[in-house]
Order: structure tokens, then C-alpha cells, then sequence
């Protein structure tokens, strides 16, 4: 595996794999692997030619009151992850290489980047999309794998690739599950003993989502309230949002008529977490 540091040498590296006829995917992370990330690569390896990875913890989508500076961290493991399932490349830049001195542009994607998280992380998804398009015309990747789990994440980067005409493949891979039920993430490395257990508490309200619209309720309104129910009965988890929305636009919707997104966010204690279903999908797949 070759460790890239600098956006010349990336750009350079990409250039001669297109010349000689591969396709690049690409598995944009923030570092800190885990059994999610490694499935995207894996995937990655098995469509593409060439898969790239980057790790880069991204300032731009922190808010000031947020985990930047505490953002776990472990470069040489994450390296030797990658370098053990076969990939290409390790893009891995510094803050000054990707936001040299006078950096002035930003991504706006509207309608979409406000809702969800995006209403207690006011500036995270404008910070997302500038990095991966930044990281797009640096790779020119063919495919780019992203997980499910940042669900709204997915809605915005297919919406800026189709708007700014990248012609990059967008594919959303399925949610990685701790044998509990859990949401595998770097964040989950914040909680301890209490609130590990506690967290338990979106994937299960996830769960009754699904049980009653197998059982045949469609009606938003009462889905949501028996997700909330079960929320409210975990004293350490402090809800963000319960929402279920159409995956595309993102938009709140009364009845499930075809597919629906359903997301969960919630704090335990100072690490707030997120969650994701399909509704409608074949076997709900998430």
C-alpha cells in the first residue's frame, strides 16, 4: 500500500491509474476504522481497479462546541488495517494541504443540508460537501463508497454529484451492527459502560418502527410516537430528533407509501449518536 500525503502527489497517482485504463473507487473516511469502514473497502476492492481511501478528519464540518479536537485518532492502525485488506492508496493529508492559507470556498447543497442533523449542526453538511469535492477532483474516483448509517450524508453528496455533473457512481452500503444491535462508529468509543449499554435505545426503537409497519401501520404520526415512547424510557439518552422522511428528499411525510427513511439521533451524555431503516425496501434493508 503507498501512503499519500499531498493533494499534487494524489492528484498525480490518480492520473496514471486512469491512463492505464483502471477505475478508481474511493472510500473517503475520518479515520479510526472499524468494521463499516472495512466493508466499504472491501466492496470497494471487489468493483474497482484501484481503491483509495482518505483520512482526513475534516474541521469544516465541526461546530465550535463540537469534538473536533478530541476526535479519536490512530493513524498508524487505521494504515495497517487498510494495508491488510488490499488497498491501493492511503490518502492521507494535513489541515494546511487540504485548506491552504486563504482558503475561501465552500459547497452549499440547499434544501437538503438543513434538516435532520443538519438543524443541530448548523454548517456540518456545508463542510462535508466542500471535502468531498475537494477529495473528488483530487482522486477522480469512478465509484466512491459511503455507509448508510450517515444517511442524510448520502442524500447530499448524490444531490451535489448530479447537480455539479462529477460523474461519479455513488453507492450507499448497509449499516455495520455490533452483534447487539448497535451502530458501529468511531464515537462509539466515547461511551462508557452506562451509556454503551443505554444506546441500545436507537437501535430499538429503530426495531418497533419496523415491527409495526410489518404489521401493517403506515401512519407516520403513530410510528414516530411509539418510537418516542421507547426513547423516553431510557433516563440516559436525550433525543435529538425522531423523523421519518422521504430518502430522497429528505422531506417529512404522513403516511408510508413506497419506501421511507426513518432516523433516530440522540445524546448519551456528551456523544450524540445516529441511527437509521429503510421502510419499504425489500426486506427493510438498511
Amino acid at each position: 500500500m503507498r501512503t499519500i500525503t499531498t493533494v499534487s502527489e494524489m492528484a498525480v497517482a490518480s492520473a496514471e491509474r486512469k491512463s492505464r485504463g483502471e477505475t478508481i473507487g474511493f472510500v473517503p473516511t475520518m479515520g479510526y476504522l472499524h468494521e463499516g469502514h472495512l466493508s466499504l473497502v472491501r466492496e470497494s476492492r471487489k468493483r474497482a481497479d484501484t481503491t483509495v481511501v482518505s483520512i482526513f478528519v475534516n474541521p469544516l464540518q465541526f461546530g465550535p462546541s463540537e469534538d473536533f479536537r478530541r476526535y479519536p485518532r490512530d493513524p498508524e492502525r487505521d494504515a495497517a488495517l487498510l494495508n491488510k485488506e488490499g488497498v491501493d492508496i492511503l490518502f492521507l493529508p494535513g489541515d494546511s494541504e487540504m485548506y491552504p492559507g486563504g482558503y475561501r470556498t465552500s459547497v452549499e447543497v440547499a434544501g437538503l443540508q438543513d434538516r435532520l442533523c443538519g438543524r443541530s449542526r448548523p454548517g456540518h453538511f456545508r463542510g462535508v460537501a466542500t471535502v468531498v469535492l475537494k477529495l473528488f477532483n483530487i482522486i477522480r474516483p469512478d465509484i466512491a463508497f459511503f455507509g448508510q448509517k450517515d444517511a442524510q450524508q448520502v442524500v447530499v453528496i448524490r444531490r451535489m454529484v448530479e447537480d455539479l455533473n462529477l460523474g461519479v457512481e455513488i453507492r450507499a452500503m448497509p449499516i455495520v451492527r455490533e452483534p447487539d444491535g448497535l451502530a458501529m462508529s468511531s464515537r462509539n468509543s466515547y461511551l462508557n459502560a452506562e451509556d454503551r449499554r443505554a444506546a441500545l435505545v436507537l437501535f430499538k426503537s429503530l426495531e418497533e418502527a419496523r415491527r409495526l409497519y410489518n404489521a401493517g401501520e403506515r401512519n407516520c404520526d403513530r410510528v414516530r410516537e411509539s418510537m418516542r415512547r421507547i426513547l423516553a424510557a431510557e433516563p440516559r439518552a436525550r433525543v435529538d430528533y425522531v423523523e421519518i422522511v422521504n430518502p430522497a428528499s429528505l422531506e417529512p411525510i404522513e403516511q408510508v407509501e413506497g419506501q421511507a427513511l426513518v432516523a433516530v439521533a440522540a445524546y448519551l451524555g456528551s456523544t450524540r449518536l445516529i441511527d437509521n431503516i429503510i421502510l419499504g425496501a425489500t426486506g427493510d434493508a438498511e
